[in-house]
Parts: structure tokens; sequence; C-alpha cells
């Protein structure tokens, strides 16, 4: 699919099937509250707990999020770089995050991914994406592409490639009081 072609089907509601760090992630624009919901209806999973989002850079991320200190965020931008160790943070959410994002938390997860994949795929759709494992609800993430078009079919669009190798999906910390959700 070319950049113009994703950038259409991720605006129109489109939901893909991607690689991530360590394991294929489900993907959509996360203003887009019908796309979110389908992801939602795919994987089995309620909205109440929430959503992480992905990008390429901070500043994709900033309209989710709450205003940060500079050492907040520089503690954050210090953790993102190793495509075999990725960071997610939970961090208050912008008062106006939607809440299909967020769930019944006033937090967000965010990423910075540095796998070259998955940054490039935000850069090329110009926007965050919403990245929340490639599995039905309860059972482990799909690896491959083809395990993703075995387990959904028609229901999403893969998108063909590699993961960065990661032994574990992110580690998820809360920025504010420190602890660690998953290691």
């Amino acid at each position: 699919m070319n950049v113009r072609g994703l950038r259409h089907f991720l605006n129109t509601g489109g939901v893909v099937a991607y690689p991530t760090e360590a394991v294929f992630g489900l993907g959509c624009d996360p203003n887009n509250r019908k796309a979110v919901q389908r992801i939602l209806k795919i994987k089995g999973r309620p909205q109440h707990k929430g959503l992480i989002l992905v990008a390429d850079n901070f500043d994709r991320l900033k309209p989710f999020i709450a205003p940060l200190t500079s050492s907040q965020i520089q503690k954050m931008q210090q953790s993102w770089g190793n495509a075999q160790k990725p960071h997610t943070w939970i961090v208050p959410a912008a008062k106006n995050c939607p809440k299909w994002i967020t769930g019944q938390h006033r937090s967000i997860a965010v990423r910075v991914s540095s796998h070259s994949y998955t940054a490039k795929l935000c850069k090329n759709s110009n926007m965050a994406l919403v990245s929340t494992s490639a599995n039905r609800s309860g059972h482990q993430a799909a690896k491959t592409d083809k395990m993703c078009q075995q387990l959904f079919g028609n229901e999403v669009r893969v998108l063909h490639g590699k993961t960065a190798g990661a032994k574990k999906p992110s580690t998820i910390q809360d920025l504010i009081s420190g602890k660690v959700i998953r290691k």
C-alpha cells in the first residue's frame, strides 16, 4: 500500500495489523471512534481497559497528553531508542483525549517506537496509532504477518514486515509514581 493509500485507509476507519518491537499490533487512527471500536470488537477487549498509542516522535503524542515537565519528558525520551527493550509510559491524559482510548483511566499509555517499520508507519500515516497486540483477548499475540492473516482474515489489512525481534512486549511504567506495571 502506498503512502497516500495508507493515509486514506486509516483516515477512513481502516484497521491494520503491523509489526512492532516484539509482536504484531493492531492499529488505527486513535481519533476515529468507529475504528477503535472495531479493534476492541475484533479482539474481544473491553473499552474500560484503555489502549496504548505509538508514534515515531513525541510531537505526535502531545495532543493526547496533559502538560508534562521538561524533566518528565526527558525521562521518557531517555527510555526510548532501543527496539529490543521497548518502553511504554503511562502519563496523565489531556482533557480532550478520547475516552475510547483512555477507557476508565485519567491517564494514557504512550510509546515512541524505535522499530523502523512501526516508526515509518506512523510517519507515513502522519499520526500516532493505536497499538494493541494482534490477538483475541486472553490468547497469545501473533508474531508474523502469516499468523495475523490466519487469525483475522479480512477483518484487518495485514501489513507485511518483521518484528524487531524483542523477546518481550514493552515495559509499562507509570511516569508519576514510577511503578512498573509490566516488566
